[in-house]
């Protein structure tokens, strides 16, 4: 009898599956997006919430839809798909609709949503602004005003207000202090006067003894070098070539040396000097606003060059100390002291007036404790005991985050000095220096006068109490109250987010110390960390180095370096937290990233030698009136044939394109001839590496910006905004701030102009 083959089951045929459901909106594939036709709105979340006013309603849009199908009684009759059998049916049930993947679930209200940056900390006291246009060196004009956040009206007709500067710095009407320290004193006028709500802190510090003048020949060791070398020992000078485009002038500049543009540019308002080596440090010095008039409003800057134009560090390798570099002690004032206030602004000059000799190697990072540490101006000056001018942290060579009390310029100065030469002080020993035994200090950042934090080349974030150790001179061997590991590799970028920590009730606790840091690393990862949970929590990934970070109060969180050389802005709201939004994409890729407490003018450093600015409150409307412009301040070149550089500024303003990644791909090939030539190499030398908004002399100083570049040239740039069309939102600025009775209803978009 012949086998007998097994009879073949029914098997269910798959291919049918591809005819469930509307063949019009099936994509064939569950992993497969949806396919948008033309004439669809895009996804895209960077869009303004008013124009998500001027989409109609849900129920209209369904009413048009409807009109816009085939109607069942018309011409064109609505046929039925056919039944589908039972198996299919069971089939479906288990099968996901298809949906746009999505690298974070966050509440979206539409698709034509962009957030707007929501404020954190909300002050509802009065605050101060200007009455008048700043002016370099003259006292500023103030006057009290109700504060951006103290009601929701007010904090969205600021916000919008803000969209409409398209000047290189911030619209010197509606700047404020956004700040937040649990230093502030209390007082009736708390909030409108500076003195109370940043005092002077650290008065009973005075300069560490051992501190020893050094004439030129003994400080010369100190100084930065060359391989090419003067005859008295100190690098050779630099040749660049400044003025207009066209008609530039070449300048000769030796360390030390500094010239304003006004110059070779008759109207610019920059300084350009020279460091003498590659300069990774630089802040601003902040100071009382009582003893500013008895230094003519005179601002100092502090920069810390490397030991010599080829020094490369290695991350996380430690020198042995002592290892002499210095930190520089410039001072931007009128040149004309003794004139009449009204023509101080007239002529200004940068100078160096002290270079700090240390032991502990070239700094890494800087920045001076953000509130005034000085001692009065106006007190009687004592020979055996100078003056202190301020607190200033840095990370160095030697692993370590070391504070050095810093004297007074003045106090050191002998009256047989050159007055055209800075004076030399060896500071042997800080008056605080922490070091880890498993690895170095890489980045630093203050939360207040007592707390500071510190980013190191093994992942790690360190976080120190310094208020004891400073009051009491006991800093040896100190251990950190929180110590956590982040990153798998060096933390390069670190910054608080100032505001303070709320309770359960949610009041802000204003005597606490801030808890929230946003970190950023060798390995691609940006972090927010609350120190209260040690641990990160990852806010974006991507390939390359974060290389700085910044809090802006403004932008309402962290802004951070996202892929392809854009800057971007993440929200810490807790209804939008973590979300972004790109604000820059400059032609290369990104130094150092720096925003103000008392505007919303963000600027950024690449290393193509481009030094740009951007408002982060632009408009947010989609084909509105105001553009997305971003400005470059200046453009640092270099012929590495001849030697000499060259530094361009007053170029015009260039529009961000703001386009999905969809319209991204299908425009690349048209937009080619209209983007930027850039070659993509750049000389080390060209590199903007550090740049500072000035945040420690009130709204008088807040326009100015420091940079420094990896030739040693540094600049100084007094920054202003306009208006978009010359016309202030509102009318005017006390009807915006509702400091009179409203003249106008409350409006949006180019009505408010």
């Amino acid at each position: 009898m012949p086998r007998q083959l097994r009879a073949r089951t029914s098997r269910p045929n798959y291919a049918s599956l591809l005819t469930i459901g509307d063949e019009r909106t099936s994509s064939g594939s569950d992993f497969a997006p949806d396919k948008l036709s033309d004439d669809a709105p895009d996804n895209d979340p960077e869009v303004d919430e008013e124009e998500a006013e001027a989409v109609p309603k849900q129920g209209k849009t369904l009413a048009t839809a409807a009109r816009s199908r085939p109607s069942i009684t018309g011409t064109r009759p609505f046929h039925k798909p056919p039944p589908k059998s039972p198996s299919a049916q069971v089939s479906t049930s288990k099968m996901s609709a298809p949906r746009t993947a999505k690298m974070y679930a966050l509440p979206n209200p539409s698709v034509h949503h962009r957030h707007k940056a929501m404020p954190v900390f909300l002050r509802k006291e009065k605050v101060e602004r200007l009455d008048a246009p700043p002016t370099l060196f003259n006292p500023p004009k103030i006057v009290s005003t109700n504060s951006m956040t103290s009601e929701q009206f007010l904090t969205d007709r600021i916000s919008r207000a803000w969209g409409y500067n398209v000047g290189p710095g911030p619209v010197w009407d509606i700047m404020e202090d956004r700040s937040s320290f649990k230093e502030a004193l209390e007082g009736e006028d708390t909030s409108i006067n500076e003195s109370l709500r940043r005092p002077r802190v650290h008065q009973h510090v005075e300069v560490k003894p051992g501190w020893t003048r050094l004439d030129e020949r003994d400080a010369a060791k100190y100084f930065p070098t060359n391989t090419m070398l003067t005859d008295n020992g100190q690098p050779a000078p630099l040749h660049c070539f400044l003025g207009p485009y066209g008609r530039q002038t070449r300048v000769e500049m030796a360390m030390f040396d500094s010239h304003a543009t006004s110059e070779y540019m008759p109207g610019s308002t920059s300084f350009v000097f020279n460091v003498g080596s590659p300069a990774w440090g630089v802040d601003w010095c902040p100071s009382h606003p009582d003893d500013r008039p008895h230094r003519a409003y005179k601002h100092y800057l502090a920069v810390a060059p490397f030991s010599s134009r080829s020094h490369s560090p290695m991350i996380g390798a430690k020198v042995h100390r002592p290892v002499p570099a210095c930190i520089q002690i410039w001072g931007l004032q009128s040149k004309q002291e003794n004139t009449l206030q009204e023509d101080r602004s007239l002529a200004g000059e940068i100078k160096c007036e002290m270079v700090v000799c240390l032991e502990s190697g070239p700094a890494f990072e800087i920045k001076w404790c953000p509130l005034p540490s000085h001692d009065q101006w106006n007190e009687v000056h004592m020979e055996e005991h100078p003056r202190k001018l301020g607190l200033l942290a840095g990370t160095f060579e030697d692993g370590s985050l070391s504070i050095y009390v810093v004297p007074d310029p003045e106090d050191v100065r002998s009256k047989d000095d050159d007055s055209t030469r800075p004076t030399s002080v060896h500071i042997p020993e800080p008056l605080l220096r922490i070091e880890l035994e498993e690895t170095c200090c890489w980045s630093l950042d203050w939360a207040n006068s007592e707390t500071i934090a510190v980013g190191c080349t093994n992942g790690y974030v360190a976080v120190y109490d310094i208020g004891h150790a400073i009051r009491t001179g006991q800093g040896s061997n100190m251990l950190p109250t929180h110590y956590i590991s982040i990153h798998q590799s060096a933390v390069r970028a670190l910054s608080w987010i100032r505001i303070p920590p709320t309770n359960g009730s949610g009041v802000p606790s204003t005597s606490e110390d801030p808890t929230v840091l946003a970190t950023g690393g060798y390995d691609g990862m940006e972090c927010l960390i609350d120190i209260r949970e040690p641990h990160g929590n990852i806010v974006n990934r991507t390939r390359d180095v974060i290389n700085s970070t910044t809090y802006s109060p403004f932008a309402g969180g962290p802004i951070m370096i996202d892929h392809d050389n854009s800057v971007k802005a993440y929200a810490i709201s807790p209804s939008t937290l973590g979300r972004g939004h790109v604000l820059l994409e400059p032609d290369g890729p990104v130094w150092s990233v720096s925003a103000s407490e008392y505007h919303a003018q963000l600027a950024v450093g690449s290393a193509d030698g481009s030094c740009v600015t951007t408002n982060t409150l632009k408009t947010t409307r989609r084909g509105g009136s105001v553009p997305f412009f971003f400005r470059k301040i200046f453009q640092l070149d270099y012929s590495r044939k001849t030697g000499e550089f060259r530094m361009l500024d007053h170029f015009l303003p260039q529009e961000t394109q703001e386009r999905s990644t969809k319209l991204k791909g299908k425009q690349a090939k048209k937009d080619e001839s209209e983007t930027s030539t850039s070659t993509g190499v750049w000389p080390p030398e060209v590199g903007v590496h550090r740049v500072t908004w000035n945040m420690g002399n009130g709204l008088g100083g807040a326009p100015l910006l420091a940079s420094t570049t990896g030739s040693g040239l540094c600049r100084v740039d007094w920054l202003l905004g306009r208006w978009m069309r010359n016309k202030v939102p509102y009318v005017n600025v006390p009807n915006m701030r509702k400091e009179v009775d409203d003249v106008m209803d409350e409006d949006s978009g180019d009505e408010a102009v």
